[in-house]
């Protein structure tokens, strides 16, 4: 599988309607009887946080957490949430929150930063953007995350690759999350990938958050509210379904390897 080489300097794929993709979202909510809340609201749009209780609730129950479209130049993402949702193959025991947007005015203009300019994934340390403020008010709210996922593009890339936080080094679930996307899209055999070292399309960097000037997300969650992230980067010059499959493939074999 060949890159199609439409990005020169920045994304040039395929476009999404999120308000279209955001109405989906809520619609199979309600059909898998999902709860969902609106923590932000803005221009029009509404920022969801969906909600799957397992049934039977079990005491050894895992509490997932899986976010997207933090960039609005990356469509595969609430492609991939969606398609999770719609087919509703959780592992049992297993409490899911799903954030299918967190950058709606972002992707109204196909592009990175949200409607004011601010990139919203390096905003998580000193905040400035209302929906951040509000989705890290909504975090503060909740009980930790036994794992969480940042579904993400990357328009560079050679492959697929996954970023890695695990600083108590808990076994790996990356291996199992690249073994399930090799499948479907190629993975990054890139040695150095965003200016780290990789192995077999896998970033595990010994750094510590509050070493850095600006936190992403992942950051944020890893300080405050998990000891396991993963974040999931699909090639954004190859075709949307191959992102597509790879995001939804990856979020399976991290489910399946952590329970």
């Amino acid at each position: 599988m060949q890159r199609l080489g439409k990005n020169k300097g920045g994304y040039h794929g395929e476009t999404i309607d999120i308000r279209a993709v955001l109405r989906e979202f809520e619609a199979e909510a309600q059909r898998h009887d999902w709860t969902f809340e609106t923590f932000h609201a803005a221009d029009n749009f509404k920022w969801l946080t969906l909600r799957r209780s397992p049934s039977p609730i079990t005491v050894h129950q895992s509490r997932i957490y899986l976010s997207t479209g933090i960039h609005g130049d990356e469509p595969a993402g609430p492609l991939a949430a969606l398609r999770l949702l719609r087919e509703n193959q959780w592992p049992a025991g297993v409490e899911v929150h799903l954030l299918p947007c967190l950058n709606p005015t972002g992707f109204a203009q196909n592009r990175r930063e949200n409607a004011t300019g601010i990139d919203l994934n390096r905003d998580y340390l000193r905040p400035q953007a209302a929906e951040v403020r509000a989705h890290i008010s909504w975090l503060e709210r909740q009980p930790p995350f036994d794992l969480c996922l940042c579904l993400h593009e990357d328009w560079e890339s050679h492959g697929f690759y996954v970023y890695e936080l695990n600083p108590d080094q808990k076994p790996s679930l990356a291996p199992g999350i690249v073994e399930a996307v090799a499948g479907v899209c190629p993975i990054d055999p890139s040695g150095i990938i965003e200016g780290r070292e990789a192995r077999g399309g896998i970033i595990s960097p010994n750094l510590d958050p509050r070493t850095r000037p600006q936190w992403p997300e992942s950051f944020w969650l890893i300080t405050n509210k998990t000891r396991l992230s993963y974040t999931l980067e699909a090639p954004s010059d190859f075709p949307l379904a191959t992102r597509v499959n790879a995001l939804v493939a990856g979020v399976n074999g991290a489910l399946a390897a952590q329970t």
